[in-house]
């Protein structure tokens, strides 16, 4: 969420961080919770989009639970998980 348009090496616009509302009381908690991860020092600078929910492309069978689904990958082992583990930890008093 703190790379404008990317993830990592990958550079682009279809890499964004984006987060989509239907409604106005959607659109503020995301905006209070964007504001909260930065308080808080989980995320410095985040680049995420918060845009009108207009139209849903559902992605391509592969990439369907893509994580899940391939989890002894090289991107998946060495990229992925480490990173849900680190935001597991930032994140640890919310996990109950």
């Amino acid at each position: 969420p703190t790379q404008l348009n990317r993830q990592g090496n990958d550079i682009g616009r279809q890499y964004r961080s984006i987060m989509l509302y239907t409604n106005m009381l959607e659109k503020e908690k995301i905006e209070n919770y964007i504001k909260k991860l930065e308080i808080e020092e989980i995320y410095q600078n985040i680049e995420t989009e918060i845009a009108p929910f207009t139209v849903f492309y559902k992605a391509e069978q592969y990439h369907q639970n893509y994580f899940k689904l391939n989890p002894n990958k090289p991107y998946c082992s060495l990229i992925i998980n480490p990173k849900i583990q680190k935001l597991k930890h930032r994140l640890k008093k919310y996990y109950h």
